[in-house]
């Protein structure tokens, strides 16, 4: 376990915070049911260990509104704590965001999230993984009690010329989100998001992202499977 959390320490500072870019071309693989438009996206993240713990977050902002100003921005914190050797470490987490219609002066708010369980991290190889299982409070019009298991990884190959990470999300949440009506139940959704950077320099980085989704986009009207790639660049600061 202190092995796993010194190498943690190490990724951590040499990675703690990037800027990335990425152009998303949706509209052109999937059309307007998807997006209406290709657009760019912009990320900021931060991973910060310390002797407690680590804090990890992000913010995207999607340039996809008129005149590709900002129409969409999302973000999620999340703080895990070290209890002594402990090999669980209690986790935390807050995801939501605000949005704009396309074409209209309207806005709207992506529904926040909370969540709260237990988090593992340990290496795999070259890879230093981490997992977390977590109640999930998802707070729909009608509240939405669920759970979500998540994997993380991150790995540094060919003499730091090539590095991979992502995440994968599987999570409930309910097929009702008013409460009104006779529908009943939960639904399955799976994201995950994989990268693959080429390191230019120790600072920038040219690769992708792809999307892997299931009952995510347009997961209130269709079950199907996507995966959306893009193409991006990235400051290491």
């Amino acid at each position: 376990m202190i092995l796993s959390v010194s190498l943690l320490l190490v990724i951590g500072a040499a990675n703690a915070q990037n800027l990335q870019l990425h152009f998303d071309p949706r509209h052109t693989l999937c059309g307007n049911d998807v997006a209406p438009v290709n657009y760019l996206t912009g990320t900021f993240e931060m991973f910060k260990p310390d002797r407690w713990g680590t804090t990890f977050m992000f913010v995207d902002f999607d340039f996809n509104f008129d005149k590709r100003n900002i129409g969409l921005v999302y973000g999620e914190i999340a703080r895990e704590f070290m209890i002594g050797n402990f090999p669980l470490r209690p986790h935390i987490e807050y995801n939501g965001g605000l949005g704009l219609v396309r074409g209209t002066s309207a806005s709207y708010s992506i529904p926040s999230s909370y969540l709260a369980g237990f988090g593992y991290p340990f290496r795999l190889g070259n890879f230093f993984m981490g997992t977390y299982v977590a109640y999930k409070l998802n707070a729909f019009p009608k509240n939405s009690h669920d759970v979500q298991w998540t994997v993380t990884w991150t790995a540094n190959l060919l003499k730091n010329k090539l590095s991979l990470g992502g995440f994968m999300d599987l999570w409930t949440e309910n097929k009702n989100l008013t409460g009104e009506g006779d529908l009943t139940g939960k639904r399955l959704i799976l994201l995950s998001e994989p990268q693959i950077w080429y390191n230019l320099t120790s600072h920038f980085s040219a690769g992708s992202e792809i999307e892997l989704s299931y009952n995510f986009v347009n997961k209130f009207t269709e079950s199907r499977f996507r995966a959306l790639p893009t193409l991006a660049a990235k400051w290491n600061f």
